[in-house]
């Protein structure tokens, strides 16, 4: 088994991407809002002219991005990165997001 984490800072395309996830099957995950560090440092540094002046770029009242977690087998894997790609095809570009798996050795609590 696999974790898949994709991270969204086009957070208008979750909703797709789990219409998209569940039409080929795949099942289950957690979504969690969450902030990148350059909003972090912006926020934190916001009275320097330089991050105050991009703070107003960024959303003040949400966190940037969305974080999807999903533990699949190993077969659904690639049929997940696939659908990933397809709703946001630009992922590569710089500030759309990430996405990556880690092998997960034991887990428990997950239904079928």
């Amino acid at each position: 088994m696999k974790i898949l984490v994709v991270v969204l800072n086009e957070t208008e395309k979750m909703e797709d991407l789990l219409l998209e996830l569940n039409d080929k099957g795949i099942h289950g995950g957690t979504i969690i809002d969450s902030m990148g560090m350059a909003k972090t440092l912006f926020d934190k540094n916001a009275g320097l002219p330089l991050f105050g002046s991009l703070k107003h770029i960024l959303n003040e009242n949400k966190p940037v991005n969305k974080t999807l977690f999903m533990v699949l087998t190993e077969d659904k894997v690639t049929t997940a990165m696939d659908c990933v790609r397809k709703v946001i095809p630009n992922l590569n570009d710089e500030n759309v997001g990430i996405m990556f798996t880690l092998p997960v050795d034991q887990a428990e609590g997950l239904t079928k």
